[in-house]
C-alpha cells in the first residue's frame, strides 16, 4: 500500500450541475469526504476543492476540479506534481453512459472512450495508465432526448435510489483499492449492484 493516493471526483462546478448524471464522480467524492471526515476547501493554485484524509494508514488527498469537465487535467497535473503522486496512485471518478445505470467498472487504464474529462487527464499525465473507477449512469433511449442532454440532465426520482446504492459501493471498491490494490478491487465489486429502476431514462 503506498502512503499517498490522489481520488479526484469529475464534474461541473455549480449550483446548476450539482444533481446532475455527469456529476457522478462529484457525487462519490462527497460521499468519501464524508465518510473519512474529510472537509472541503479551495485551492486555487490547484483549480480544486480538496480534502486530506487517512484511511487504514494512507495519506489520501480527494480532489474536485473546479475547471469544468473538459479542462479536468489542469487540476490533476497541479496536485499530481505537487504532491508527488504517480499515475498509478491517481483514481479518477466518473460517470460513463456506456455502463447501465448502477454499473461499477474499475481499470486500472484503457482507452478515455470519448469522455473529455478522461482525455484531458491523459493528456497532462502522458499515459494512459492511471487508474479509474466508472459509474454507470446508462443511455437515453432514442426516442427520449440526446446523450448531451441525458448526461447533463438531473438524475430522476426513479435513478436516485439505484444511485444511492451503487454510491455505496463505490466507496467500498475504493477502500479496496487502497488496502488491497486494483485487482482485488476489480474482482470484488466491478458490475451491477442488485437494485434497478423499471425506467431509467425517462
Amino acid at each position: 500500500m503506498q502512503d499517498h493516493s490522489l481520488i479526484v471526483g469529475l464534474g461541473n462546478p455549480g449550483p446548476e450541475y450539482r444533481n446532475t448524471r455527469h456529476n457522478a464522480g462529484f457525487m462519490l467524492a462527497d460521499r468519501l469526504a464524508e465518510g473519512w471526515r474529510g472537509s472541503w476547501r479551495m485551492e486555487s493554485k490547484f483549480f480544486s476543492e480538496i480534502a486530506e484524509c487517512r484511511v487504514a494508514g494512507c495519506r489520501v488527498t480527494l480532489c474536485k476540479p473546479q475547471t469544468f469537465m473538459n479542462a479536468s487535467g489542469q487540476a490533476v497535473a497541479r496536485l499530481g506534481t505537487f504532491f508527488k503522486v504517480p499515475p498509478a496512485r491517481i483514481l479518477v471518478m466518473v460517470d460513463d453512459a456506456d455502463l447501465p445505470l448502477g454499473a461499477l467498472r474499475l481499470r486500472p487504464g484503457g482507452s478515455p472512450g470519448g469522455h473529455h474529462g478522461l482525455e484531458s487527464i491523459e493528456q497532462v499525465l502522458g499515459t494512459r495508465d492511471y487508474p479509474r473507477l466508472k459509474v454507470g449512469i446508462a443511455r437515453p433511449r432514442q426516442d427520449r432526448r440526446s446523450i448531451a442532454d441525458h448526461v447533463l440532465g438531473d438524475v430522476s426520482d426513479v435513478e436516485q435510489p439505484v444511485l444511492n446504492e451503487v454510491l455505496t459501493r463505490a466507496f467500498q471498491q475504493v477502500e479496496c483499492w487502497l488496502v488491497d490494490g486494483v485487482m482485488q478491487a476489480m474482482n470484488r465489486y466491478n458490475g451491477s449492484g442488485p437494485v434497478s429502476p423499471k425506467d431509467s431514462t425517462n
